[in-house]
């Protein structure tokens, strides 16, 4: 085999490899963006099966921003929700204060 032959042979090599890389990297793109739209324990579970690697590599963070986003926009009624009270002992939901009088809603973090 010539130089040139074998350049030529390496370039093939490459190429597929990198088209092999491109297409996991994609593949494990659509099936963790696909767990994220699931509910929160079905994806509990897939990310207890991913290798601590991914999470190097995989934009986790803009993904779950994108999955969890939901569809509402200013001005538009809540969807009702139902919550555990602070001592555990009763439930309380949306609907059920909504219509008594007004209703602030806060999540966040307070870590």
């Amino acid at each position: 085999m010539d130089h040139l032959a074998k350049r030529k042979m390496l370039r093939r090599l490459v190429g597929a490899l990198l088209l092999v890389l491109v297409c996991g990297y994609a593949a494990l793109l659509f099936s963790v963006n696909r767990a994220m739209h699931r509910s929160p324990e079905e994806f509990g579970r897939f990310m207890t099966k991913m290798p601590t690697a991914i999470f190097l590599i995989a934009p986790f963070e803009t993904m779950w921003t994108h999955a969890r986003a939901g569809h509402l926009n200013v001005g538009d009624t809540a969807p009702d929700f139902t919550l555990a009270t602070l001592d555990k002992n009763a439930h309380v939901s949306l609907a059920s204060v909504r219509n008594d009088k007004p209703v602030v809603l806060v999540f966040g973090s307070y870590t």
